[in-house]
């Protein structure tokens, strides 16, 4: 009984977990690279270009990560970032468990936890946030359709030096 019992939770749990739709994948979060001077040269060519910086905060264990990291190599999404964009993805390890890293470069926006990941911070030229209501609300980017993310990501292009 017991064994049945068990045995039907986790297939119904296992019935719950699906992603809301399919969606590209990469898996572009490197826990090896130094966060601080990577997001730090992102910032000078932010700068230098006059492109807002496009940082994603995330982790290869999340799929929401990985879809919007997947999006992002799409030739859609590479045409409007190369054109408006400085990108920059960052490993933030597990935050959500108290195992998180580089979070001191969310900090440094008035963000003090991310309750989810990934996290996208688009920064323009001179350092301000440009997106503070939606910075940490991208939990569900594997639920995100295309167009609904291209529209977010557009609302914030810049023209090179212009």
């Amino acid at each position: 009984m017991t064994r049945s019992l068990a045995l039907a939770v986790l297939l119904a749990l296992g019935a719950c977990s699906t992603t809301g739709g399919t969606h590209p994948e990469a898996s572009l979060f490197d826990p090896a690279i130094d966060a601080s001077q990577s997001f730090a040269a992102a910032r000078e060519r932010s700068a230098v270009s006059g492109k807002p910086l496009l940082a994603v905060l995330g982790a290869n264990w999340c799929h929401d990560s990985r879809a919007l990291a997947g999006w992002l190599e799409t030739p859609r999404f590479r045409q409007l970032v190369a054109d408006s964009f400085e990108l920059i993805f960052i490993d933030v390890g597990h935050p959500q468990t108290g195992d998180g890293r580089n979070l001191e470069i969310a900090r440094g926006f008035g963000i003090d936890g991310l309750a989810s990941t990934p996290a996208l911070l688009i920064v323009a030229p001179d350092g301000t946030l440009l997106n503070p209501d939606s910075a940490t609300r991208w939990g569900n980017a594997g639920s995100r359709s295309e167009d609904a993310i291209f529209a977010e990501l557009a609302r914030h292009a810049r023209s090179p030096l212009g």
